[in-house]
């Protein structure tokens, strides 16, 4: 394993704020944990997001990704470490306080009404409105040809604005959501196991438009539990393992397959290997570990 970790005391470098030139990021998490009375959920992650960069968040089911993500949406508040938003500390107690930091996320069981046309999900809770007093209504053909025109800007061609958002393929309607978020204007975005209910080609669909949210300045949150769609897209990689943080990487000290070996347990298998052999006694069991650490290490 040649992978690299992330050094925190050189993680600003080269992150600046344009309009005071010092070391920035649009959000950071710095020692961050969620105790739940004498349960933790989470402890002592590090991590940063910044503009046109994607940072993926890998784990299997209770690794910590759900309580992260809550966090930092205004859900839960941290009850250890610090959460900053452009240099400033926050506590967030609401998601709204969230959303209004710019932090928009975008969930795997879609917030949507299937039955109502693509254009008034993309407006849902935030309909335009037109005229005043009693005559005031909602402008529905500028949310028709604002909804279509986002949409094209994001490179999604859709047939028909007032179709059912129901009638769209699953990665379409993350594609909608994502582009939802980049128009009311969101800085961080983050996106909760977008693939994991998709096939190949409609997750292939989805990472498309994570790269263009990037490209298009956002800083993207990308939680997943698979290596094969976070590598292609993501510029750091976090990887948690039963509330804690096992590793974080930059793209460019890491491969695909160090990655995966990481999240097959690699790292605990060397721990396991190196204690039977320390104890001694153990020669059997020391086989068996070693066996499956190349494994492991092949992948």
């Amino acid at each position: 394993m040649n992978a690299k970790e992330i050094n925190q005391d050189t993680l600003l470098a080269g992150e600046t704020d344009p309009l005071s030139d010092t070391p920035v990021h649009l959000l950071s998490l710095e020692g961050v944990g969620k105790h739940y009375g004498n349960i933790v959920a989470l402890t002592d992650v590090t991590m940063a997001v910044d503009n046109g960069r994607v940072t993926c968040v890998l784990g299997d089911n209770g690794a910590g990704k759900s309580t992260l993500i809550k966090i930092i949406a205004g859900l839960h508040q941290h009850t250890e470490g610090t959460l900053t938003i452009m240099g400033q500390d926050r506590t967030f107690t609401s998601p709204r306080e969230a959303l209004d930091a710019g932090i928009a996320t975008v969930y795997q069981d879609l917030a949507v009404v299937p039955l109502m046309p693509v254009w008034r999900n993309f407006f849902l809770g935030s309909e335009l409105t037109s005229g005043f007093g009693p005559f005031k209504s909602m402008d529905v053909q500028k949310m028709k040809d604002i909804t279509k025109h986002e949409l094209a800007e994001m490179g999604i061609d859709l047939r028909d604005v007032e179709q059912p958002i129901g009638q769209l393929s699953g990665g379409e309607r993350q594609c909608v959501a994502i582009a939802r978020a980049v128009y009311f204007g969101a800085k961080v975005l983050i996106l909760d196991e977008p693939t994991a209910a998709l096939g190949v080609k409609q997750s292939g669909v989805v990472l498309r438009y994570i790269l263009q949210a990037r490209d298009r300045g956002l800083g993207v949150i990308f939680i997943t539990h698979n290596p094969h769609h976070a590598f292609p897209v993501g510029d750091r990689f976090l990887l948690l393992k039963r509330g804690k943080s096992i590793g974080y990487y930059d793209k460019k000290d890491i491969t695909i397959d160090e990655l995966t070996a990481q999240m097959a347990g690699g790292a605990e298998l060397a721990e396991l290997a190196h204690e039977l052999e320390q104890m001694g006694g153990h020669e059997d069991t020391l086989h068996d570990v070693e066996g499956e650490l190349r494994t492991t290490s092949r992948h």
